[in-house]
């Protein structure tokens, strides 16, 4: 008597789910986003047209890494410009010195990514900044873009109002799309009070267009904006997106994807960009369950989310055409919104050890305090001070 093994039934779902599951990664990661980057970029000196720029060499700049990096390794590598360092540059408004400065310390935080990869004692040396401290500097300069939809309730209730009603409701049925559809309910709002004001745009000033801008190399905007840059992007996304991928049993391939992110965010910053890096929340979309029970064809959602953010992109000039005719303090609110999850999460992270609460609350409160000294924003002295209090009073008990 022989027996006859049964073929084993095809995984359902298993050619569409990863194509599925990108595209959802990247409509979550731009979607939820993007009003906090053009939110940073202009602060620190952009114009509408700069901004615009920014917004699509990152998308270019995040799909060309994450389909080379997951094509080449099989894993389901995905990339996100920097959120919680556009949040930085939105706390940076008070820095003296301009938009060329700033695209120069772009490009160095680039490079200081790279070299992450490409020197190990570099890694260790980030490494010994404690993250607790990161994260209370975060959490500082998050503050104020966080308050930004509570104090617009007192300045334009009628506009501000349906989109926080908008957050909560599906906060409650859909956590995952509360802030998509949060920014989507701004950009239907802002669409109308354009139509309201009469104001048009031709078709040909809607397209997308990359602006170079030539970088000029200065101490003050190293310090102010491309150390802190580099310290939240590497504690805030690319350590927790390492994190992600394990937790789904992929080994993240750290010397390529530094290198390659840095370059990448190098290239960007010449048309405006800040930051890329390892996605954090939304990798979980393309490495778990949502891209299929075939683990070895989730690389394919990587791959799909980068071809999907080349066709966002195209639309970066005209959303930030509409985001800038929208009325004043819509935008912020909206982009407030996007961040509290992140606020709460790094004031959680900061404050979790009694043995280095204080230096983290000082961090804290300096970074939230808006504090420029020397022409340096108040995230470098945040970070200078929570390390020296650290050092000097919370030593021993480490």
């Amino acid at each position: 008597m022989t027996s006859t093994a049964l073929p084993r039934p095809p995984i359902k779902g298993s050619r569409t789910q990863p194509i599925v599951a990108g595209l959802v990664t990247s409509l979550v990661g731009y979607i939820s986003s993007f009003a906090v980057v053009l939110t940073g970029l202009k602060a620190v000196g952009a114009s509408d047209a700069q901004a615009a720029s920014g917004l699509f060499a990152l998308t270019i700049a995040m799909a060309i890494c994450a389909v080379g990096l997951a094509w080449f390794t099989k894993r389901p590598i995905t990339i996100a410009w920097s959120t919680p360092g556009a949040a930085l540059l939105a706390g940076a408004a008070a820095v003296n010195f301009g938009w060329s400065e700033a695209v120069g310390a772009f490009i160095m935080t680039g490079v200081l990514i790279a070299a992450t990869g490409a020197i190990p004692w570099l890694g260790r040396l980030l490494a010994a900044i404690p993250v607790s401290l990161a994260q209370a500097m975060l959490a500082g300069v998050l503050l104020q873009l966080c308050l930004a939809p509570f104090v617009a309730l007192s300045t334009i209730p009628v506009y501000v109002a349906p989109v926080i009603v908008v957050w909560l409701i599906f906060l409650r049925l859909s956590p995952r799309w509360a802030v998509p559809a949060a920014m989507a309910a701004a950009l239907g709002i802002a669409g109308f009070a354009m139509g309201q004001a009469g104001t048009t745009f031709l078709v040909g000033e809607l397209l997308p267009t990359l602006h170079v801008t030539a970088p000029v190399f200065s101490l003050e905007a190293f310090m102010a904006i491309t150390l802190p840059l580099f310290v939240v992007t590497m504690a805030s996304q690319n350590v927790p997106g390492v994190a992600v991928l394990a937790s789904f049993g992929f080994k993240t391939p750290w010397r390529a994807s530094m290198i390659s992110t840095g370059i990448g965010s190098s290239v960007a910053a010449l048309f405006g960009g800040h930051a890329i890096n390892l996605a954090a929340i939304s990798a979980a979309l393309a490495a778990g369950h949502e891209a299929g029970e075939d683990r070895s064809r989730r690389w394919i959602a990587a791959v799909s989310s980068g071809i999907f953010y080349i066709l966002l992109g195209l639309a970066s000039t005209a959303i930030t055409a509409l985001a800038s005719a929208s009325p004043t303090g819509l935008l912020e609110a909206a982009a407030g919104l996007a961040l509290l999850g992140t606020l709460g999460a790094a004031a959680s992270s900061a404050l979790s050890d009694p043995t280095s609460r204080m230096s983290s609350l000082v961090a804290f409160l300096i970074a939230g305090s808006g504090l420029s000294f020397a022409g340096i924003g108040g995230a470098f002295w945040a970070l200078l001070a929570g390390l020296a209090l650290r050092f000097v009073i919370e030593r021993k008990r480490h």
